[in-house]
């Protein structure tokens, strides 16, 4: 059995053309460093999935003092 139209591109208007109309939601995975970085896993995570048409990436906290939990990506680092 065939999907054409989950297969078929898609006009996501301001976002432009996306291959296809699968979608993948974000995911909190705890996959950075202490200080936010993320590590190399989640480049790997995301290539592996880059067939989807969008992609949601996980949230980050804004600061330091906006940390929501161990090991999530952050957008402060000392950089």
């Amino acid at each position: 059995m065939t999907n054409t139209a989950l297969l078929s591109p898609y006009s996501a208007g301001p976002l432009g053309l996306l291959r296809n109309r699968m979608v993948m939601a974000p995911m909190t995975r705890a996959r950075a460093a202490e200080d936010g970085t993320p590590l190399p896993v989640v480049a790997d995570h995301y290539a592996q999935r880059a067939g989807a048409g969008l992609i949601v990436t996980e949230g980050i906290w804004p600061s330091s003092r906006g940390q929501s939990g161990w090991r999530y990506p952050g957008l402060q680092t000392a950089a």
